[in-house]
């Protein structure tokens, strides 16, 4: 009995208590307030519904699984609108209630494919629409604008608002991609495993809609290949193989005494660090390429920069490497495992990596180069743990 229960559990991962909590506390501050600014707008008209039930299955969407393909902006207002529209066209052409309300969901599911706006809770936007009592059917096409619209634009406004506060990027945004140098080469994540063909294929094969977009699961798909290398890597640490006598600057020093010490020691990247040798940032050669402008073989701060700082919040540009570096920088610990560093330098198209220790202090500094000696060091040896 137990097991033929267990069987019935859908295979999901169970999340955090931090998640759960985010995401039931933004679809109760979401149903609560789009309830209230419709009970507003609504409030000398008796005769308009306020809020509907099927806002109550967009929240579990917006809020739970802001990720999915079925959840993002285009999804609810496209789907509720095109769902909307064919329910209140067929009720008015097919006078039996159940056949009517076949026909919208059937047609419904159908356009919303076909404009990639599929939303489940929409299905019960073309059900209220027929189903929904005579004052539904007194509102004719204007369903379409309240409550629908109404509803689904400020609940989308509030999903807007609340996951990117609590940390969850919406609309939703597969990783960013490692640069693009502008070659026919694949970024180096690309060139081990499967191709992006060979996935595009096998989900031309498997046609069936996934509830996933189609960026991440080949960014789930290339961690896991990862993963799994590093499993097989062994336990070489970034401590064993880091450069320790590490040259770095602070936020405050010019851009042109950074140059000067980045030629003169033929460095490619500086770690900024604050008076507690704690990483705050870092300044590579693509920094003083890309960002300041260059009059007569000194680095400036042009104006367009100095705008690009100012919509950022950041502190009026005054020629110091603060106004250049990238800041918050990617780090890993000492006793990472060379394999991690690795996965990060292939997934994120890194070239260096301060390490660093307790309280974020600089312990020294790992470079594509000091990894690939190590390999070819461990691999000529026959070292076991690479």
């Amino acid at each position: 009995m137990l097991s033929m229960l267990r069987r019935m559990l859908p295979d999901t991962q169970l999340v955090s208590k931090t998640e759960r909590l985010r995401a039931s506390s933004g679809a109760l501050l979401g149903i609560l307030i789009t309830g209230l600014v419709a009970g507003l707008a609504v409030g000398l008209d008796p005769a308009l519904p306020a809020l509907i039930a099927p806002m109550g299955a967009s929240a579990v969407l917006l809020f739970a699984v802001p990720a999915s393909p079925l959840a993002q902006p285009w999804s609810i207002l496209g789907g509720n609108t095109v769902a909307a529209i064919t329910g209140v066209s067929v009720s008015l052409l097919v006078p039996d209630p159940f056949f009517a309300a076949a026909l919208a969901i059937g047609i419904a599911i159908g356009l919303m494919m076909t404009l990639r706006c599929l939303h489940p809770p929409s299905g019960a936007i073309a059900l209220t629409a027929v189903l929904g009592g005579p004052a539904i059917h007194d509102l004719g096409y204007a369903f379409v604008i309240w409550p629908v619209l109404g509803n689904s634009l400020a609940l989308l406004a509030l999903a807007l608002l609340y996951n990117n506060v609590t940390g969850r990027r919406y609309p939703h945004r597969a990783n960013l991609a490692p640069v693009d140098h502008r070659t026919r080469d694949p970024a180096p994540i690309q060139r081990i495993g499967f191709s992006s063909d060979d996935l595009d294929e096998v989900l031309k094969d498997y046609d069936a809609f996934l509830d996933i977009d189609r960026d991440d699961l080949e960014s789930i798909l290339r961690r896991t290949e990862l993963r799994s290398y590093r499993r097989r890597a062994g336990d070489l640490t970034c401590k064993e193989i880091m450069s320790r006598d590490v040259v770095a600057v602070s936020p405050d020093e010019s851009l042109r005494n950074a140059h000067v010490i980045m030629r003169s020691r033929h460095l490619k990247a500086l770690p900024v660090t604050n008076d507690a040798a704690e990483v705050v940032g870092i300044v590579t050669q693509t920094d003083f390429l890309d960002k300041p402008n260059w009059i007569k073989g000194e680095p400036t701060i042009g104006f367009r920069h100095r705008l690009r700082l100012i919509a950022q919040g950041a502190s009026a540009a005054n020629g110091t490497v603060k106004d250049i570096m990238t800041s918050p920088v990617k780090t890993i610990g000492p006793d990472a495992s060379l394999s991690d560093a690795i996965i990060m330098f292939a997934e994120q198209g890194l070239h260096y990596l301060p390490v660093v220790g307790e309280n974020r202090k600089m312990v020294g500094i790992l470079s594509q180069s000091d990894v690939l000696i190590a390999t070819l060091e461990a691999a000529t040896k026959g070292d076991s743990r690479l």
